[in-house]
């Protein structure tokens, strides 16, 4: 079964086509390290809940939209090899340098993928 690296951050509204021009660069970085898809998806109908939802999760304000994404791996060794070498990479610093998002509010894990249909 697959490995998923799952991430959760907002982008403000008017940096999300400077977030989407980076994607591209990103996406191929983690093809090249061995990930079998990239996906970045912007929200479009994330309700802000009462005690818990994504907005919640990354702390997003008015002026933000959430974003959620994953990267999908052919196993748990091969994702962290992959990692070590996107982290390694200077395109990823590159990268990270002009990251429009506040890193400090991402929420990310690493999933065993229980079912695929």
């Amino acid at each position: 079964m697959t490995y998923i690296d799952a991430f959760v951050v907002s982008v403000s509204k008017d940096k999300v086509e400077s977030y989407r021009a980076m994607l591209a660069e990103s996406a191929a970085l983690w093809r090249q390290c061995g990930a079998l898809s990239y996906v970045e998806a912007l929200a479009d109908d994330v309700p802000h809940g009462e005690v818990t939802s994504f907005p919640r999760a990354v702390q997003a304000t008015d002026d933000e939209l959430v974003v959620l994404s994953w990267v999908t791996w052919p196993s748990r060794s091969a994702r962290d090899v992959g990692n070590k070498k996107v982290m390694a990479d200077p395109r990823m610093t590159a990268l990270m340098e002009k990251l429009p998002v506040d890193g400090k509010r991402m929420i990310f894990g690493g999933f065993e993928t229980m079912i695929e249909a």
